[in-house]
């Protein structure tokens, strides 16, 4: 068994300092335009990773148990190297992309990944909102240990990548030189993954490379300042509810579901995604609650009040013409990232 350090205990020292080093620059040099820091949410975020700390030990009983077994099963053979870890970690990277994509596309595995994107500030705390339910994150990681790569120098990769992650989560860092911003994943990048308008959703997910965003039609790079949070926030500060919201709404969702074929669709679809009679459903609940909907063409009911009348001898002032209809919208349950036009 490869003896192999803990990356993330390692480096708790650097998070502190560097936290600490960006909080005192907000004071010495403060950006009205950046979200900055709210001292609720800053600790709501070491909580929650903090928490997710005690968690994932919970959760690494079974998954070392299986990792185990399937590398008990392969008979390949990877030899922890000075040459073999760059690679390993470059296969890592690879699969940490289709994971991070996989959580952010299908809404059971967006309940776990919702956490890391419920604040809406973004500084390096915002690197320690980390899911309490991250069971959902090993199948991802299976095809390294049937290649033969070690339980312990899987671990060990995941620490490596999460740790470069903790960087890119701030405001304070522009846009670096272009070859750099073409390889890594950047403080720019990872702005735009946190973003909640319509064009930055579900964008860059890479973890240490944005190589395979740019390979898989997923990258977008940062023009307008991005917004932060979800689509619609969930505006709380309880640790429990941050890590079980999104749990709550599905299952809100499938008791009220009329089959099992929608309940399949409120679990493996989009985190958006409604049946039809659903939206149907919250479209006149949405309009009974606050009125015509201003996006629908006006009727003659809806019209404004008529001008005074005219002087006898001023002709007639013709009315104008109602405004043409535009698309509905879609409707977004709390907590959910509903896709928008960009």
């Amino acid at each position: 068994m490869p003896h192999l350090p803990d990356a993330v205990l390692w480096s708790i020292p650097a998070f502190v300092l560097l936290t600490a080093i960006e909080m005192v620059s907000y004071r010495l040099r403060p950006d009205e335009d950046a979200a900055g820091y709210g001292a609720k949410d800053a600790a709501t975020s070491v909580t929650m990773g903090v928490g997710s700390v005690f968690f994932d030990l919970l959760w690494k009983i079974p998954i070392v148990a299986i990792y185990t077994a399937l590398y008990e099963l392969t008979p390949l053979r990877v030899p922890v190297l000075w040459w073999t870890l760059p690679l390993m970690l470059l296969a890592q990277d690879f699969l940490y992309y289709w994971s991070h994509r996989g959580h952010h596309v299908v809404r059971v595995l967006w309940a776990c990944h919702v956490v890391h994107h419920s604040s809406e500030k973004f500084n390096l705390t915002t690197a320690l909102r980390q899911p309490w339910t991250s069971l959902t994150v090993w199948p991802f990681y299976v095809p390294l240990v049937l290649c033969g790569v070690h339980p312990a120098a899987v671990a060990f990769l995941s620490g490596v990548n999460l740790v470069y992650q903790f960087w890119v989560h701030t405001e304070r860092v522009g846009k670096l030189p272009r070859p750099v911003e073409y390889v890594f994943n950047t403080a720019s990048h990872h702005r735009v993954h946190h973003a909640s308008q319509g064009g930055y959703l579900d964008r860059n997910f890479g973890g240490i490379l944005i190589v395979w965003d740019r390979m898989f039609g997923s990258f977008v790079a940062e023009t307008e300042r991005p917004v932060y949070g979800l689509t619609k926030n969930i505006h709380t500060y309880n640790p429990l509810r941050v890590a079980t919201h999104e749990y709550a709404a599905i299952g809100r969702d499938l008791a009220a579901a009329a089959d099992w074929r929608e309940r399949a669709g409120l679990l493996f679809r989009g985190p958006g995604w409604q049946p039809e009679h659903r939206r149907a459903a919250h479209a006149a609940d949405g309009a009974a609650r606050t009125g015509p909907d201003p996006f629908a063409t006006r009727t003659a009911d809806d019209a404004p009040p008529a001008a005074s009348p005219p002087a006898a001898s001023a002709p007639p002032v013709a009315e104008p013409a109602p405004p043409v209809a535009e698309p509905g919208r879609p409707v977004a349950e709390p907590g959910r990232r509903v896709k928008r036009a960009a």
